[in-house]
């Protein structure tokens, strides 16, 4: 639609004081639903204000008062309600210095004001809900805004679908890419300043989709960057094999897990742990989430030749101590980083594997020799994320014991000292049950008796096997003990470590 609008003439009210509800767009005609079609007047002001053929649908009034009524609840609460709200010092900044010409685009015009104030407060309140993701989704009836809370997406609110493009348009403003391109993909970045001693960057990515531009912004929490290892999940045993590894001056670890799994935030907590103004650490990322003071952090660009392999390069001629690779993804890479790790660096990294066992097997697979994944690597950790109970609600819940025993609980763990804990809902976890995540982990050291299995090219169930003799828990047991100490369900284990 135009961007002239007068000042409250699109605004919910306006339509529903004439019970004009925009149903969908096609083409160069914007079809109308209404009970009274001899509203010439307003449908002649609807055809000015966005150069548009209006088709108008006769509905029963019944269902276009229920139709009201939604919009009024999803709409004029959401957005008319924003023109008086005071968000104080909040303002955008780009990561980068602007000129002069990009700093006065990404001014506002006063006729979107509204626009503008409710793009904050969803921002806002996705921050303060603890959403990893917002989805912003254009389909051919309806527009919708979810977020991704603890690994589950929630519908938070269906805006009017008249807005779906200033909606999209300020966004891109705000996150510096082309507004006028809307047939290609495209990747931003954007600062939310909330006051002089708080912002929140915000990955931002568009996608085309049939109906419009689908945009989802990545929330890069800062505050992931300074987890205590604590705060993870670790079992005693696993964080004593992890902060062993990370202490060698020289070999390789590596986490494994799927997209989402928090591989990323393990790793800025061990680099945290070394980071020390006598270590030299280097990174390269796809991108950069978090900047972490003390670390020469590379966002790689492939599009103009510097890959995970180029930098890798360039990091050894940088007398590095450390090395974290954002993902080994093709052989170059994987070779440069274990050839690091053989020549006294130590060297973090990630792959897409289903479990710890996997991993080895997958190098090898990608054709690097046995003898090399035997000597440079030290650990391996495979992780999922599960859900936490909320402490306000949890409560206890009678498992039959066949099903503990399915589940994997050995015999002599159900001798009663425990309780199963399940969710209930309340207000403080949004009627979910849970609130906040925990990670499940799976620690694999390679010991002796695992190198000589790799150098006579074990396979990964053999590696398993030999791994679970000498004492490895895996993800299912990992998750188990996160069940008997109530820290999440049953439900939720089984959930996540359904490989």
């Amino acid at each position: 639609m135009s961007s002239s609008y007068q000042k409250g003439w699109w605004t919910t009210n306006w339509w529903l004081a004439r019970r004009l509800v925009p149903l969908f767009k096609r083409g160069s005609k914007l079809y109308i639903g209404t009970s009274d079609p001899t509203q010439t007047s307003a449908f002649h002001a609807i055809t000015f204000k966005t150069g548009m053929t209006v088709e108008v649908i006769v509905v029963e009034d019944d269902k276009l008062s229920k139709a009201i009524t939604k919009l009024k609840e999803d709409a004029t609460v959401a957005i008319k309600a924003l023109e008086d709200e005071d968000f104080g010092e909040l303002e955008f900044a780009d990561p980068d210095a602007p000129t002069a010409s990009s700093a006065d685009a990404a001014q506002p015009d006063v006729d979107d004001a509204p626009i503008v104030k409710f793009i904050h407060k969803i921002l806002l309140d996705a921050v303060n809900a603890g959403a990893s993701d917002i989805h912003f989704e254009p389909y051919e009836k309806f527009y919708r805004i979810r977020y991704r809370i603890d690994g589950e997406l929630k519908e938070i609110v269906q805006p009017p679908l008249l807005l779906k493009e200033k909606m999209a348009s300020r966004i891109k403003v705000i996150s510096r890419l082309d507004i006028s391109e809307k047939r290609v993909p495209q990747d931003g970045r954007l600062k939310l300043v909330i006051s002089k001693t708080h912002a929140i960057d915000f990955r931002v990515s568009t996608l085309p989709t049939l109906f419009g531009e689908k945009i989802v912004m990545r929330i890069l929490d800062s505050s992931a960057a300074s987890l205590n290892i604590e705060q993870l999940g670790f079992e005693p045993e696993q964080k004593k094999l992890l902060l062993d590894a990370i202490a060698r001056p020289y070999g390789m670890v590596l986490v494994t897990g799927p997209t989402g799994s928090g591989k990323t935030v393990s790793l800025y907590t061990c680099l945290n742990i070394l980071n020390k103004p006598d270590i030299n650490i280097s990174t390269a990322e796809d991108p950069v989430e978090i900047n972490l003071p003390g670390i020469n952090q590379v966002n790689v660009n492939e599009k103009a030749g510097l890959t995970f392999a180029s930098a890798l390069r360039a990091f050894l001629r940088q007398d590095p101590d450390v090395i974290m690779v954002g993902e080994i993804r093709d052989l170059e890479t994987s070779d440069i980083a274990i050839k690091a790790a053989q020549t006294g660096h130590l060297v973090f990294s990630t792959l897409h594997t289903n479990n710890a066992p996997a991993t080895l097997t997958r190098l090898i697979n990608m054709g690097v020799a046995p003898f090399n994944v035997a000597s440079s690597v030290l650990l391996i950790m495979a992780q999922r994320p599960a859900r936490r109970l909320c402490s306000h609600c949890k409560a206890p819940v009678d498992i039959p014991h066949e099903a503990l025993l399915r589940a994997g609980f050995k015999e002599e763990e159900l001798d009663g000292s425990w309780t199963s804990y399940g969710p209930v809902g309340c207000d403080a976890c949004r009627g979910t049950g849970y609130k906040g995540r925990t990670g499940i982990y799976e620690i694999m050291p390679i010991t002796d008796a695992m190198t000589r299995l790799i150098m006579k090219n074990g396979t990964a169930v053999d590696i398993a096997d030999l791994a679970l003799r000498e004492g490895m828990v895996d993800l299912r047991h990992s998750g188990l003990l996160k069940v008997k100490q109530g820290v999440t369900s049953l439900a939720e284990i089984e959930a996540v470590t359904n490989d």
